[in-house]
């Protein structure tokens, strides 16, 4: 090879990789920038007992708030679970039962942004939800465990009043997008567990 096609190849191969990193640093960005904004109209929302979308153009609004301390999470729920809605944080399934009220509510995350940290959670861990009228439940983790997608045998909670359950793609840091696989956590409110 000549001097001058070297030359070229290093360049090409530079621009590539600067490319890829700044691809996946906008995913992790754009995560982070919405949540800031989603935090502000959490704030509005929760003292105008209103819905309050982030950002004008916004399908979404904040309904739930999630902590689990151990991990030092502090995520905003959207509404709904759509691919626009994950884009910028967890979102609530709207046909499971709305955070922190009673049934099986159910919340979907991407694995690599907002629900990275279910790939560490462990029976006994504590997640609270806060819903835009003040209320609160701690749920404590029962188990986790890997479906298929078709597989909805997980979204039967009729042996607890309160039921949380965190979904997301399986496996953690996979190449592709997707898959068959899920990683489900279901954790029962704190209530539940004492009576």
């Amino acid at each position: 090879m000549k001097q001058g096609s070297v030359h070229y190849f290093q360049v090409i191969v530079f621009v590539a990789a600067i490319a890829l990193l700044t691809c996946g640093g906008y995913i992790h960005a754009k995560a982070q920038l919405a949540q800031w904004l989603i935090s502000s109209a959490w704030t509005q929302a929760t003292n105008d007992k209103v819905q309050i979308k982030p950002w004008p153009w916004a399908d979404t609004w904040p309904v739930a708030r999630l902590e689990v301390p151990r991990y030092k999470i502090d995520h905003y729920v959207l509404a709904g679970s759509t691919g626009e809605s994950l884009a910028f944080g967890p979102g609530h399934v709207f046909a499971s039962a709305a955070p922190t009220e009673q049934g099986n509510t159910i919340i979907a995350a991407h694995r690599d942004t907002h629900f990275e940290f279910l790939q560490d959670v462990q029976q006994g861990d504590v997640i609270t939800i806060h819903n835009t009228k003040g209320k609160r439940r701690d749920y404590i983790v029962q188990d986790m465990k890997v479906v298929d997608k078709n597989d909805v045998a997980w979204l039967d909670n009729a042996a607890y009043s309160h039921q949380l359950t965190l979904v997301t793609c399986y496996p953690f840091n996979a190449i592709q997008v997707g898959g068959r696989l899920r990683y489900v956590v279901r954790a029962v409110s704190r209530e539940d567990i004492s009576a």
